[in-house]
């Protein structure tokens, strides 16, 4: 019987302001990510990946502004994966969810800008900041965003 991957779904968030565009960074101990989480046997990995952005920051349901388009990290961790959409919201304040026995998942939070945003991640998430980052500009542009 084959084992199922550990699979993970969540977003790249973002939030426009005056000075550009910000990213939604979390930190659990030392380590910073996107909101992501486990998607659930026999969940869409588009709708866990919203309600993991729901659960771990409060955030309102964010927009979709590549649609369904989506990165995945090439395989780490023994063998897990994870798969990341880009999400856009206009709200600043973040409240950083708990797990079921009460247990704060994330310490702390941060929006920030590309360059603030990519020394603080490993190289697996840097690639996924850098995909973002394309799809936003190819957004602020006017045209498609790049496949």
């Amino acid at each position: 019987m084959e084992r199922r991957r550990a699979f993970s779904a969540g977003a790249v968030v973002f939030r426009r302001d005056p000075g550009g565009h910000r990213y939604l960074l979390l930190r659990a101990y030392r380590n910073w990510d996107f909101p992501k989480g486990e998607v659930e046997p026999g969940e869409d990995p588009l709708a866990a990946a919203l309600r993991e952005v729901r659960e771990e920051t409060g955030l309102p349901a964010p927009s979709l502004p590549a649609g369904p388009v989506h990165v995945e990290t090439a395989p780490y961790a023994r063998g897990k994966v994870a798969r990341y959409y880009l999400a856009e919201t206009d709200t600043a304040a973040v409240v950083l969810g708990t797990s079921p026995s009460g247990i704060r998942e994330h310490h702390e939070y941060r929006w920030l800008v590309f360059d603030e945003a990519r020394p603080l991640l490993v190289d697996r998430l840097r690639s996924v900041l850098d995909w973002a980052e394309e799809r936003i500009r190819g957004l602020g542009s006017g045209s498609s965003p790049p496949g």
